[in-house]
């Protein structure tokens, strides 16, 4: 079968790969040519992956950094309303751990490698017609571009999005300096913060494209509150001054920490929004052909889950599993492909997932407060009921849809802690909203909370 793939990408260059290993003839279309990704281009995200993600890359051949990456075993999360109340803290193990690499790094190696392997790499600028043009030379094409005039040939499921605008304004920044390790966590996390009126932050272990361990600063302001601060920022020094001052004002136990970081390179940051959408799965082009989305073209999410490039490897396993079985039975690779294989992924795990991605940028329900408080306490080792339910919230980001209910849902969020801890939900989360009231108390009387 000829296979046509437009978009570089991480989640292009996946099923580029897999499919290649299983012997398709594999044309990728690229606008930018390796060495552009690795110089001259800003990574269009952090591309934080699980370890299904991870599995994925090992079983097709691109594993190549696991041996230089700072893994991180799971999270550190403070819930705070103020730079003088953090409410509590969250310490939870993932089971297996999570990486991030400068896809900036693997798109240029993985780009050589498919050569190497056999594939074509066409260097150039694609529009419809000649998307249309592409499409008539392949058995089938993806485009996996993510934006653009490509990306609106696939029509917007309005229901299915959930929502019409973009729920956090985004800034991004890779730096260099700061410790790989937090004092009082026995790991390396990445470290969150939930802010209920401003938006959250997540600092992801990563990377970068010189093969030097370093951070990701990830800011998800809510419009208009003290984290939207970035607009108009014309650099990366710009977005990370921007951003200690942020965390000097807000976030003040971690300034002495990012006080002395410096930008990565001058690529290395991002200022925008996510209009979380559903597309597709098929386009129709004028020629009468049918084109399938992939990845962030059919699915995109804001990055608060860190399921982006996630759920785009799951999504390549499915299809991958789709094409196999057509090319088996003799099927054709046509429209009604598209949509049973997009159907039969959405409703296996890429449903779950929008929806947890979802729900994290919205207001947090009772469900959600029930669950943080239920683990107060939890460390990040040992077996105590509340560092399962930690555990349990972590594992939710690996594998969206577990806890997802219990996110939204009281008395899911109580039939599950009862569960954990073998006995009334009530009772133990009056015992937890003792504890934490008394870190409250400690902080308004001037003194620190005293949290794990």
């Amino acid at each position: 079968m000829k296979l046509g793939i437009v978009g570089s990408g991480i989640v292009g260059l996946w099923m580029a790969h897999g499919l290649r290993q299983r012997g398709h003839e594999v044309t990728l279309y690229s606008a930018r040519t390796g060495e552009q990704w690795l110089h001259d281009s800003a990574p269009t995200g952090g591309a934080g992956r699980f370890r299904d993600a991870i599995a994925l890359e090992r079983s097709i051949g691109l594993g190549q950094w696991e041996h230089a990456a700072p893994w991180a075993e799971g999270v550190h999360l403070t819930l705070s309303t103020s730079a003088k109340n953090r409410i509590l803290t969250l310490v939870g193990k993932v089971n297996g751990p999570a990486m991030a690499v400068d896809m900036r790094l693997q798109i240029h190696r993985w780009m050589e490698q498919l050569v190497e392997l056999g594939g074509q790499v066409v260097v150039e600028a694609v529009d419809v017609a000649r998307l249309d043009a592409i499409s008539r030379e392949h058995d089938l094409t993806f485009v996996a571009v993510g934006r653009g005039p490509l990306c609106d040939v696939f029509p917007r499921d309005a229901v299915r999005s959930l929502r019409s605008s973009a729920p956090r304004q985004l800034a991004m920044v890779i730096v260099d300096g700061g410790a790989l390790t937090f004092p009082g966590v026995p790991f390396r996390p990445v470290r969150f913060h939930v802010t209920p009126d401003d938006g959250e932050t997540f600092w992801t272990p990563y990377l970068h494209k010189s093969g030097k361990p370093m951070w990701s600063l990830l800011v998800e302001a809510k419009a208009g509150g003290a984290f939207d601060r970035f607009a108009g920022a014309t650099d990366g020094h710009e977005v990370l001054a921007r951003m200690k001052t942020l965390i000097a004002e807000r976030l003040p136990w971690d300034a002495e920490w990012v006080k002395d970081m410096v930008l990565a390179d001058e690529h290395g940051w991002l200022v925008g929004e996510i209009v979380p959408s559903i597309r597709g799965p098929a386009a129709s082009l004028p020629s009468g052909r049918a084109v399938m989305a992939l990845g962030d073209t059919a699915m995109s999410m804001d990055p608060c889950a860190g399921q982006g490039a996630n759920n785009g490897a799951r999504m390549v396993r499915s299809y991958l599993a789709a094409i196999d079985a057509a090319v088996a039975e003799g099927r054709a690779l046509d429209a009604a492909f598209m949509s049973a294989a997009f159907e039969a992924f959405y409703a296996d795990s890429g449903e779950r997932t929008f929806v947890f991605s979802d729900l994290l940028t919205q207001p947090m329900a009772k469900g959600g407060q029930a669950l943080l408080l239920a683990q107060y306490g939890s460390t990040g080792s040992g077996t105590s009921a509340e560092q399962r339910i930690a555990d349990a919230i972590g594992e939710n980001f690996v594998v969206p849809g577990a806890l997802n209910d219990c996110f939204v849902d009281e008395k899911a969020a109580h039939a599950f802690i009862a569960k954990m801890v073998g006995g009334s939900a009530r009772w133990h989360l009056f015992k937890k909203t003792l504890a934490v009231g008394l870190q409250q108390l400690r902080q308004a009387v001037g003194l620190q909370a005293r949290h794990p």
